[in-house]
């Protein structure tokens, strides 16, 4: 049962055509990740799904109505990339006053506070006024007031930016248990696309405003294609060049690669083990690896383009205004 339907949506501001015709459906308690390039339109369709916008034409039903109407807003929480908080309160105050409004009863509020500070890392800095927290730390504390409350819907613009090692695992350990032990519908954005592999049952890629696909995660993957690539490091280059000859002239391999001692080769998943054995000996391989297609190859195949910079696993933002 889709929670979340999006019918032909056009958003443009002035002269810049945000969202384009977009159409988009997510069954209640999907983890779905959007990926795109620079200014693809996915704050927009963030804002959208908050009730924060309206679309110039189509149609948007979250949680069965208008997202604009305050009975359904209730029910959604969104974390925009950019979420600030007054610099004077402490991060407790902030976390105290969400459950509040949130009418989490009085009795159990400060044990619920309590739980999202341990669960965000930011027990420790808790009673510190959140004018001296680093960007990472204000960060934990947005995806903290996300989680106050029993949302319906999650709404992440590109949750885990700015976040430390630490602080993104936490981000996937609380993403996890809510997708395992809950049915809240999470929707993220995330340029790590590593990230949204990991969590996320469907992905949908935007582009220049529209779907350019949308599916489950590991269909998206099998229909990049069949190939594997095998993924070789040699003693030298001189080796690496000899090594990426000898499998140029094998019939199972297709595009063969080279960089300093590093080569790759693609091949069908049942010739990887064989075309590294083929090689033998004499061309002293330190290590190799076998990748799967992944999201990236998902992106190549939806829009018949080379990756853009912004769209790698760097966990950078899109700097996305539109």
């Amino acid at each position: 049962m889709s929670v979340i339907d999006i019918d032909d949506v056009s958003k443009a501001y002035g002269e810049v055509q945000a969202l384009d015709g977009l159409s988009l459906s997510v069954d209640r308690g999907t983890t779905l990740g959007v990926f795109g390039t620079n200014g693809a339109g996915k704050t927009t369709l963030f804002k959208l799904l908050a009730g924060l916008n309206r679309p110039d034409s189509g149609e948007v039903t979250v949680a069965g109505g208008d997202p604009t109407e305050t009975a359904v807003r209730g029910r959604i929480r969104y974390l925009p990339e950019d979420a600030g908080f007054p610099p004077n309160l402490t991060g407790r105050e902030i976390l105290r006053f969400h459950a509040r409004v949130r009418s989490t009863p009085a009795e159990r509020r400060e044990h619920h506070v309590e739980r999202v500070l341990d669960t965000v890392g930011l027990t420790a800095a808790a009673d510190r006024r959140v004018g001296g927290y680093s960007n990472g730390m204000n960060r934990r504390l947005g995806l903290g007031t996300a989680l106050v409350g029993r949302p319906e819907i999650l709404v992440l613009d590109e949750p885990t930016a700015g976040l430390d090692p630490e602080g993104i695992r936490a981000f996937h350990e609380v993403i996890e248990s809510l997708s395992n032990e809950t049915d809240v519908t999470i929707v993220f954005a995330s340029h790590a696309l590593s990230e949204i592999e990991r969590l996320c049952t469907d992905a949908a890629v935007v582009v220049d405003g529209d779907v350019a696909v949308a599916g489950p995660v590991e269909s998206l993957r099998c229909a990049a294609g069949d190939a594997v690539t095998v993924r070789l490091t040699l003693s030298t280059p001189t080796a690496a060049e000899d090594a990426a000859s000898h499998l140029r002239r094998q019939d199972a391999t297709g595009s063969v690669t080279r960089a300093g001692t590093v080569v790759e080769a693609d091949c069908l998943p049942a010739a990887a083990y064989d075309l590294v054995c083929g090689l033998g000996p004499d061309y002293d391989v330190e290590r190799f690896a076998v990748r799967e297609p992944g999201l990236e190859a998902a992106f190549h195949e939806a829009v018949d383009a080379a990756p853009p910079a912004s769209l790698d696993d760097s966990g950078q933002s899109d700097g996305e205004t539109a």
